[in-house]
C-alpha cells in the first residue's frame, strides 16, 4: 500500500517505534523565541545539560518586542524587557544562532524560518508555538510543543510524540477574483468546525494549492492549528524548490541535486490511504469573515450574523450566543458595512511581502476612514525592507496607516500594546478568541485585502467592491 506525504516525513524520523501509538521521532530543527526560549534554555542549564547540536537551535524576538519605530529593549509590558535580556544571555550562553533586535533577519519566528531556509522539504522543526505548522507548506513536519518539550528537543535532538492519523483536504477548482488563502481556511473552519481537525496530520492538496503561490500556502498551513490539526503538510513541488534555492541555510549548490532528488519523494503515492477526507470547490468561496469569537464563527462578507436559534447543537448554540453578546451583534445584521475602529495587517499568518503588495494595491491613493486606526506590522525585517524598496511604506503611510518594525505585534497583546476597550477591529491575524487584542477588543479575521478594503470604507467591506 501507498504512503502519504505525512507518512514519508515521519517514517524517515522514526527512530524507534515505541509500541504504544507513539514513537521516537528524530528533530531536525528547534526554533525558540523571546517568551518561552529563556525559560527552555536556563532549565536546560540549570539541569547541567547542554543544547547537544547548536547549529540546528535558532531563536528570534518577536512575541513580546515593541513594533515602534527606534524601539529598544524596553516594552509597554512591565517584564517584556526581562524576557528580552534573559533570552539573550541565554541563547548565547548555549552558543544558538540569535536573530536579535537590529538584526535585519529578525522577525516572526514563522515567517523568518522558511525566509532563512532554516525550514525546508523532509526535515522535523518544533517551536514552542502552535503556528509552528505553518512550515508544513515546505513539506516539512513541522508542529508546536510547550518549553519542557522545547528542552527536551534540545538536549536530545528526540522527542517522543503520538501518531496522528492522517487527513486529506483536497482545494478542487479555480478561486474566484478577491478570493484569498485565508478565505479558504476560514471556509474550511467554519464548514466543518474548529474540532474538525482534531487528531489529525492534514495534508492539503488539489489544484486550487498547486496553483496556490509559497506565501498563500503558508497562510493556509498556518491555520490547520484553528482546525484543530496536529499540523498541516503541502507536498513540496516546483513552486517548493524554487522558493527554497538559495537561501542562507537552505542545502547549497553542491549538495542541491540530491536534496531535490529526496524531496520529490516525499509526494503522496496514488494508493495512499487517509484516515480522512475532506474535498472543497473553491469556486463556491467568497471574502471570508469571522463575526463570533472563533474562527468557526465565518461567513461571507456578502452574508448575514447567524441566528443561534437555527443550530441544533445545544453547546455550539450557547456558543453562538455568548459569542455575539461579546461582539455586540445582533442575529441577522448584514455583515457588510459593521463599522470597525481599527484595522491590522500583521502576524505570522499574513505578513509576508505578498500580503502587503495586495493591501497596498487596494489603498494607493486613497485614504483611511476617519476615526480608524491602521496598523501594518512587516513579518521580517527583510520583509520590511523589501516593501520599502518597492514604495509601499510610503503608499500606506499616505493612506494613513501606521508603518512599523517587525514583530508579532498586537496579533495579541502579550508586548502590552492594545487596541483599546470594546474597539471593534478588523484583523489578518489567525485568532479572534475573546480579549486576544484586547480589553474585550471584538476582532473580525479577514484576509489583508479585505482588512485594508474596510480601512478605507470604516466598514467590514467586500473588497471585489474596490476592485
Amino acid at each position: 500500500m501507498g504512503r502519504s506525504c505525512i507518512e514519508k516525513l515521519w517514517d524517515a524520523h522514526e527512530i524507534t517505534d515505541l509500541g504504544d501509538g507513539s514513537s521516537l521521532l528524530y528533530i531536525d530543527r528547534v526554533f525558540l523565541h523571546e517568551r518561552t526560549g529563556s525559560i527552555a534554555l536556563k532549565s536546560l542549564e540549570a539541569s547541567g545539560r547542554r543544547v547537544r547540536n547548536p547549529a540546528q537551535v535558532f531563536c528570534t524576538m518577536d512575541h513580546i518586542v515593541d513594533t515602534f519605530p527606534g524601539r529598544t529593549d524596553q516594552t509597554l509590558m512591565p517584564s517584556g524587557t526581562d524576557f528580552i535580556t534573559a533570552t539573550r544571555e541565554a541563547a548565547r550562553a548555549a552558543g544558538i544562532t540569535v536573530f536579535d533586535l537590529g538584526d535585519p533577519r529578525q522577525g516572526i519566528v514563522h515567517v523568518i524560518a522558511p525566509e532563512q531556509g532554516i525550514a525546508y522539504p523532509g526535515l522535523t522543526l518544533v517551536c514552542p508555538d502552535s503556528h509552528t505548522c505553518t512550515q508544513g507548506a515546505l513539506g516539512a513536519l513541522a508542529w508546536g510543543i510547550g518549553s519542557t518539550e522545547a528542552e527536551h528537543a534540545m538536549a536530545t535532538q528526540t522527542l517522543v510524540v503520538r501518531r496522528p492519523k492522517t487527513m486529506r483536504v483536497v482545494f478542487d477548482g479555480t478561486l474566484s477574483h478577491g478570493v484569498t488563502a485565508k478565505d479558504m481556511i476560514l471556509h474550511l473552519i467554519a464548514t466543518h468546525g474548529a474540532d474538525g481537525g482534531v487528531g489529525y496530520a492534514i495534508e492539503f492538496a488539489g489544484p486550487a494549492v498547486r496553483n496556490m503561490p509559497m506565501e498563500a500556502r503558508f497562510t493556509l498551513c498556518n491555520m490547520a492549528v484553528e482546525f484543530g490539526a496536529w499540523t498541516g503538510v503541502i507536498a513540496p513541488d516546483e513552486i517548493t524548490y524554487e522558493y527554497v534555492r538559495g537561501r542562507p541555510y537552505a542545502p547549497s549548490a553542491e549538495h542541491w541535486e540530491s536534496a531535490e532528488t529526496c524531496w520529490r519523494s516525499l509526494v503522496s503515492d496514488d494508493d495512499a490511504r487517509f484516515d480522512a477526507e475532506l474535498r472543497v470547490n473553491v469556486a463556491d468561496i467568497v471574502p471570508t469573515v469571522s463575526w463570533g469569537t472563533s474562527p468557526q464563527h465565518a461567513v461571507g462578507i456578502d452574508e448575514t450574523v447567524p441566528d443561534p436559534a437555527t443550530e441544533k447543537d445545544v453547546n455550539r448554540r450557547q456558543l453562538m450566543e455568548k459569542a455575539l453578546e461579546y461582539m455586540d451583534l445582533k442575529p441577522g445584521v448584514p455583515l457588510e458595512g459593521i463599522p470597525i475602529g481599527a484595522a491590522f495587517i500583521g502576524s505570522c499568518t499574513n505578513s509576508r511581502l505578498s500580503d502587503l503588495r495586495n493591501a497596498a494595491a487596494i489603498v494607493k491613493g486613497k485614504r483611511v476612514a476617519e476615526g480608524v486606526r491602521a496598523i501594518i506590522v512587516p513579518g521580517s525585517g527583510q520583509v520590511k525592507a523589501a516593501a520599502e524598496a518597492e514604495g509601499l511604506d510610503k503608499t500606506f503611510v499616505d493612506a494613513g496607516f501606521e508603518w512599523r518594525e517587525s514583530g508579532c505585534s498586537m496579533c495579541f497583546f502579550a508586548g502590552g500594546e492594545n487596541f483599546g476597550l470594546e474597539t471593534r477591529v478588523v484583523s489578518s491575524t489567525n485568532r479572534n478568541f475573546e480579549n486576544r487584542q484586547g480589553p474585550r477588543t471584538r476582532t473580525h479575521i479577514a484576509s489583508p485585502t479585505t482588512v485594508a478594503a474596510s480601512a478605507l470604507r470604516g466598514a467590514l467591506t467586500d473588497v471585489r467592491k474596490l476592485v
